[in-house]
This record gives C-alpha cells, sequence and structure tokens, in this order.
C-alpha cells in the first residue's frame, strides 16, 4: 500500500508541473472540450451513444466485480481444505485461520469498493444523460456546460478509481501465497501502471511548448 501510494503521489506531483502528463489528465481536458462541443452544437444522438458506451463498460467491470467477490466468498468457505494445497503451491509459511480470513476479508473490501465505484460511474453517467441535453438557449443558471463536464468528469474519477481496485486485486491475490511475492508483484505492478498512465511524449511535450 505504500508504494501504490508513493506511485499516486509522484503521479500527482507530475501532473501539477505538466497538465498533460498523465493519460488520465489528458482525458479529464477531452471530455470537457467534449461536453461543450455536444452542448453548443446539440450533437444529442452522439452524447447518448458516447455515454450508453461508457455506462455499458462500467456496468460490466461492476457486475465482473460481483462475480469475483462469489468467487472469494465460495473459497473462504473451503479455507479448511486449502492449506496444504496453499503451502504446496509455495507459501512457506503456514497460514493460520485467522490471517487467511483476514486476506480474504481485504480481497472483499477491495473488490467492493471497485464495486460500489463503478456503479456510482454508471449512476453519474445516467445523470450527464439528462443535462447533456439540456439546450444552452435556455441560459439555465447551473445546467452550464463547464457543470456538465465536472459531473462527466466525476463519473471518469470513480471509473479510474474502479480500475486501480482491480489492479490492486492483483498483489492481493498473490498475498495469498506469501508477502514476499506480494512485494514483487507490487513492483512489477507499478512499472505496468508507469507506461499505462504515461501521455504519450510527443503530446506532453506539445502541451508543454505551448
Amino acid at each position: 500500500m505504500v508504494l501504490i501510494l508513493l506511485y499516486q503521489r509522484f503521479l500527482a506531483w507530475k501532473t501539477k508541473h505538466n497538465p498533460a502528463y498523465t493519460i488520465q489528465a489528458v482525458n479529464r481536458m477531452a471530455r470537457t472540450a467534449w461536453v461543450e462541443t455536444v452542448m453548443t452544437r446539440q450533437l444529442d444522438i452522439l452524447a447518448i451513444q458516447t455515454l450508453r458506451n461508457s455506462t455499458m463498460a462500467a456496468t460490466f467491470l461492476a457486475s465482473t466485480a460481483v462475480l469475483l467477490m462469489i468467487g472469494v466468498l465460495n473459497l473462504s468457505g473451503q479455507s479448511h481444505n486449502l492449506g496444504s494445497t496453499w503451502l504446496s503451491l509455495g507459501s512457506s509459511i503456514e497460514t493460520t485461520k485467522q490471517l487467511w480470513s483476514f486476506k480474504l476479508l481485504i480481497l472483499l473490501s477491495d473488490l467492493f469498493t471497485a464495486f460500489f465505484c463503478f456503479s456510482m460511474s454508471v449512476r453519474i453517467y445516467t445523470h450527464v444523460g439528462y443535462m447533456i441535453n439540456v439546450p444552452l438557449n435556455l441560459e439555465h443558471k447551473i445546467i452550464t456546460p463547464s457543470h456538465v463536464a465536472a459531473h462527466l468528469n466525476r463519473a471518469g474519477f470513480f471509473y479510474s478509481l474502479g480500475m486501480r481496485a482491480y489492479y490492486l486485486f492483483i498483489p492481493l491475490i498473490f498475498w495469498l501465497f506469501s508477502g514476499t511475492l506480494m512485494v514483487l508483484s507490487t513492483v512489477l505492478l507499478i512499472i505496468v501502471l508507469y507506461f499505462l498512465d504515461r501521455t504519450p511524449r510527443t503530446l506532453a511535450n506539445d502541451y508543454i511548448q505551448e
């Protein structure tokens, strides 16, 4: 957890100096510009289709989290039968029943966090679908492109947070084998995320020059 939090602090520090450093930051800019374009040109069909695709993706990932939670609950009911099998797969220290239950509880908490984030993302996408179709000629004081973009970016934030919970699930799985494998998998995960989170250098450099 410390390694992942330090990595997130590193991304925040780099984004502060270069707003186009991460793909998440660029996506926030793109969503803001997209909302302004859709509401100005009244591209209602494009808006609904795009929001539908985002909602379907978040719904699929939320459903997957539920299935994984069922699998973890099923695993918790068979803890007494898995002790020797887990040791033969590479665990060097025999795991007590209490520690085993604690590890599974952490797994469940991680998956529930993912489910909650994706559910919130679907909820906000639904609200944005109504707000983005409000004509600008009504001159509404609250439902403005900037306000709608803020809601859409919040949905994107929950979606990204849910994906982070999915990524965290990997080292937690290795934790069932041993603490060493958990640390090694966390380091490997951070290396992979470093390449996934970064914006292509040409785009980031162009933003700095502007």
